[in-house]
Formats: structure tokens, C-alpha cells, sequence
């Protein structure tokens, strides 16, 4: 099509302008790393020497159940009931639902999450509207008034100015993407730090019932011990009458008696601390107690442990997570501070109306409206964005270091604990043929002082070793159910199948 000579160059219409700024934005790519996630680590086990397929077994006694390592098997999200205790499970629901370290994480992570969508905005423009009313008083020898001379002669006049505003900052550099993929990023910390509570909130309920029960039974043994005691000595008393025994054998009896009552105490003490902390984690008082009671018996081992493969663990464990999303903030912090280094475009547009009445603000001739374009672009800044810049490099550098710590830390924690489960097995394995032992040197005792052929202080030893290998059982007993609550723990305790922590933001 040939222009001719005289014809005007049409103005750009606004249709052109928004298609060429939408193209510009399209065009625009954010200043600064695209983040990758870092990839599992190049480890098939988590122990130096290959993983034993099961434990030892003791029997048919609490915690005696040989336990079998099921290697890639998922974690349940609720593995506390393999334990079989409803009294456990009702407290570890009274927890979820009444936990202030719960509570305020949730309202961290909702914080977090109004966050983001606060810097969502910054995508759109903004628009204000006002009014402003005012009378004046303009000076007759400077400049006219309004519509002078109609005006009164003491040139006293009201003025009336409603407009609205509009400004928009187009994203060229990618300044507001950043910024909301950090604050993302920062949201994502938040919430496998809920979950971290929620995990540590469930095994501390498991552990402190597990040691309420351990520690009822170490009580309940050396009180028998206390009164074997007391009874030896007693005998004692009286062979020395006789002239049985010395003085020395009496004095070294009632040692005997003293270090076994002085046990007692520290286990009445840590037996009602463990109470106290079990009503705080569900939420009360511990004034207000709590109505469950636990004995190692009524407990299950579970049988069947799960034990993920290495390459999914830093998937499940919420710290790893964490640290994953503190890392991928650090990330996109150098795009924010790289696009500060950046012009910036800004667009404002306002469009109002002025009228000595404000009946006539909308009449004919009244109006007005101006555009602005500006871009702004830092040239001397004595070198702090430069170094703001370097900064959050620096920072993603110890970001970075500190996720490698806790990956370490991570595997460390699964290796501690798959050990003890074996050497744990183990232990009460021997605790077992201990007290085996000892019971049996009681029965053969026993018949002894029936038949006539031993005196009764033999028994009494007899029973001591007896009570005495009795609370060495128990803590092996103990370990093994702490070591099983361990290992869930360990392996992320199963988060990802709760539905409220699948989601990656609460819901508005």
C-alpha cells in the first residue's frame, strides 16, 4: 500500500501500546539463577556394614518379638497405632488438637502464606481513588481566581478535586517474580517446619508414655528390692546376736539397704516429670494429669519396620525439606537483589475532575487526565547494591552448606537409629538370659532353704540378684520401643500421607 505524500502518520493507538508492553513482559526473563533442586545423594544403604534383615528375639516377653526390616517399605502416616494402645492414641489426638506449639506453627505457616499472595499484588496495577474539598483565599494582586472576575470580590472561593489514580510497574526484570518465588519458597520452610512440630509432637508422646511405663516398673522392682533389704538385714540383727555374722556383715548390708532406697527417689521424680510432660504435650495442666496409665505389657512391639530407601529420604524428612526451601529462598534473593541493580519502568495514569461546587464536578469542561511513563535506573549507589548482591550470594553459599548438614545429619540420625535397634535386641536379649539366670539361682535357693541345706540369707541374695536383673530387663524392654518410635521419626514419621499436610498452602 503506497502512503501518500500529504497524509498524517496516525498516532499510536492504545490497542498498540498494551500489545507492545505484553510483548515486552512476555520477552522479560528474571535477573538472577533459575533454582534446581539438588539431587539425592549417590548412597544405597545408610550404615557402613550391610543391614542385618531382622533383630534378635528374647520371646514371648514384652519387647522380646524379633523385629524385620522391610527396606523400601512406606512409612504410615499414623504409626503410632502399631502399638496397639488406644489409651496412646487417644492422647497423641488430644495433642494434635491442643498443642500451643502446634497452634502457633499453623498460624506461622498461614502468616507465610498471606505473605505471598500480599506480593502477588505487585502483578497488578494499583488504583486509588480520593476527593479533596477546600476553600481558599487568593491574593488579587498576584494572580486571578477562578473564573475571575465572576468570583466574589474578596476572591474567597471553593475548590473540589475527585480522582483516581492508577500505576503499574511492568515485571521486565523479573524484580516481583523473585520476590514471590522467595516468599514461595519461604512459605514452603514454614510449613515442613509445622510439620517437624507435628512429627516431634507424636514421638514425644510415644517416648514419654513408653517412659512412664518403664519407669513404673524400675519403681515397682526396687521397692521389692528395698524390702528384700530391709528383710536381710533384719535376719542380720539377728544372726549377730547369735554370733552368726559380724558387725562388718550387718554395716555392709545396710549400704546395701541405702543404695537401693536411694534409688527410689530419683525414679519417683523422673516418673512424675514424665507425667507433667505428658499433660503439657496433651495441652493441660499438669495439675489437670492425665487419665491414661501404661505398662511395658500393654504396649506392642511392632514386628514389621519400614526402612525407606536413601534416595527418598530427603523427600520425606521435613527438615531436609526445610532446608531445601531455605536454600531455593537464597536462590531467588540473588534475582531480587540483581533485577535492584536494574531500571525500573514505571506507568501512572490519573483522571479526575475540578469544580468551584460539587455539583458541578462532573459538568462539561471540568475534567482532566495525565499519563506518565518513567524509568529509573540507579547509577550511584556508593556500591550497596553491589554488595547487596554479594551478599545473597554469600548467603546462598551458607544456605547451601547448611542443607548439605542436615542431609548429613539426616542419614546419620537413620544409621544411629537402625544400629540401636539391632544392638538394642541384642541387649535385652542378654538382659533376658540374665534374669533367666537369676531366677533360676532363686529356685534352686529356694528348694535349698526348703530341704535344709542352705540358710535363708542365701535366699534373700538370691531374690536381690533376682529384683536387681528384673530392672535391668525393663530399661531393655524400653530401649526397644524407644528405638522403634525412633526409626518413624526418623524417616519423616509419614507426613505426606495427612491430607492437611500434603497441601502446599492452607486454604483462604
Amino acid at each position: 500500500m503506497v502512503v501518500p505524500p500529504n497524509a498524517r502518520t496516525p498516532r499510536p493507538r492504545a490497542s498498540c501500546v498494551v500489545a507492545a508492553l505484553a510483548t515486552l513482559l512476555v520477552a522479560g526473563c528474571a535477573a538472577g539463577p533459575d533454582f534446581k533442586k539438588p539431587a539425592a545423594p549417590h548412597v544405597d544403604r545408610y550404615t557402613a556394614t550391610p543391614m542385618a534383615t531382622a533383630t534378635a528375639s528374647s520371646g514371648k516377653m514384652a519387647a522380646g518379638s524379633a523385629q524385620h526390616f522391610d527396606v523400601g517399605r512406606d512409612v504410615a502416616g499414623d504409626w503410632w497405632t502399631l502399638f496397639h494402645s488406644q489409651p496412646l492414641n487417644a492422647l497423641i489426638d488430644a495433642a494434635l488438637k491442643h498443642s500451643p506449639d502446634l497452634k502457633a506453627a499453623q498460624a506461622a505457616l498461614k502468616v507465610a502464606h498471606e505473605d505471598v499472595l500480599a506480593q502477588r499484588g505487585t502483578f497488578l496495577p494499583s488504583v486509588s481513588a480520593g476527593i479533596d474539598a477546600n476553600r481558599q483565599e487568593a491574593s488579587n494582586i498576584l494572580a486571578p481566581v477562578p473564573n475571575f472576575p465572576a468570583v466574589p470580590e474578596e476572591f474567597m472561593y471553593n475548590l473540589f478535586t475527585p480522582q483516581v489514580s492508577v500505576s503499574y510497574t511492568p515485571d521486565v526484570f523479573g524484580l516481583n517474580r523473585r520476590s514471590v518465588e522467595s516468599l514461595k519458597a519461604q512459605e514452603q520452610a514454614v510449613r515442613f517446619q509445622m510439620i517437624a512440630v507435628y512429627n516431634t509432637l507424636t514421638a514425644n508422646v510415644v517416648v514419654t508414655a513408653i517412659q512412664i511405663a518403664s519407669l513404673q516398673a524400675q519403681i515397682d522392682a526396687t521397692r521389692k528390692l528395698v524390702d528384700l533389704n530391709r528383710h536381710m538385714l533384719t535376719i542380720l540383727h539377728y544372726q549377730l546376736t547369735g554370733g552368726a555374722v559380724s558387725q562388718q556383715d550387718v554395716a555392709a548390708q545396710q549400704a546395701l539397704l541405702a543404695q537401693a532406697e536411694s534409688a527410689l527417689p530419683g525414679l519417683v521424680k523422673q516418673l512424675t516429670q514424665q507425667r507433667n510432660r505428658m499433660a503439657v504435650l496433651a495441652g493441660r495442666f499438669p495439675s489437670q494429669g492425665v487419665d491414661a496409665d501404661f505398662t511395658l505389657a500393654s504396649l506392642h512391639l511392632p514386628e514389621q519396620l519400614p526402612v525407606s530407601l536413601p534416595s527418598k529420604l530427603v523427600a520425606q524428612r521435613p527438615d531436609i525439606r526445610q532446608a531445601q526451601a531455605n536454600l531455593h529462598a537464597a536462590s531467588a534473593q540473588i534475582g531480587v537483589a540483581a533485577a535492584n541493580r536494574l531500571p525500573q519502568i514505571q506507568l501512572s495514569a490519573d483522571a479526575g475532575s475540578t469544580a468551584l461546587a460539587i455539583s458541578k464536578v462532573f459538568s462539561p469542561g471540568t475534567g482532566f487526565w495525565n499519563l506518565t511513563t518513567s524509568i529509573t535506573a540507579p547509577i550511584f549507589e556508593g556500591g550497596t547494591l553491589m554488595h547487596l548482591e554479594r551478599a545473597a550470594k554469600a548467603n546462598y553459599t551458607q544456605a547451601a552448606a547448611q542443607y548439605r548438614s542436615t542431609v548429613l545429619s539426616a542419614f546419620e540420625d537413620v544409621a544411629d537409629t537402625l544400629t540401636a535397634l539391632e544392638q538394642d535386641a541384642k541387649g535385652l536379649q542378654a538382659a533376658a538370659t540374665a534374669a533367666d539366670a537369676a531366677k533360676t539361682s532363686l529356685d534352686i535357693a529356694q528348694r535349698q532353704v526348703k530341704d535344709g541345706y542352705a540358710a535363708p540369707l542365701s535366699l534373700l541374695n538370691a531374690e536381690q540378684a533376682w529384683q536387681q536383673a528384673q530392672i535391668s530387663l525393663v530399661q531393655a524392654q524400653a530401649n526397644r520401643y524407644a528405638d522403634s518410635a525412633a526409626l518413624f521419626q526418623a524417616l519423616g514419621g509419614g507426613w505426606w500421607h495427612r491430607k492437611d499436610s500434603t497441601r502446599d498452602t492452607h486454604e483462604k
